[in-house]
């Protein structure tokens, strides 16, 4: 599902919602998630799932192509982990 598919299908279950509004509404939460990420902060959806950034330290990795060595410089990744609930619900458990 993308973006526009999810604020679709949300403008479409609450017609009392001006698409535009809701569209507001999906990119504000999206924003907010990423400016915590960005901060180092942890965000937790309860029974959805929990996004963290994880950090991977700086390596010395091989340019496939040539085989040549190349200094890989430290970053940071965004991580999921997905809740309880929604395995159960993935798996078909209630």
């Amino acid at each position: 599902m993308t973006k526009s598919e999810l604020i679709l299908r949300l403008a479409e279950s609450n017609p009392h919602l001006y698409q535009r509004d809701v569209e507001r509404i999906v990119s504000t939460i999206f924003d907010e998630i990423s400016t915590a990420l960005a901060r180092g902060d942890r965000v937790e959806l309860r029974g959805f799932g929990a996004f963290s950034v994880k950090t991977r330290d700086a390596r010395t990795g091989r340019n496939p192509r040539t085989g040549e060595s190349v200094h890989v410089a430290k970053k940071f990744v965004p991580f999921f982990k997905s809740g309880k609930d929604l395995r159960d619900r993935l798996n078909d458990r209630k």
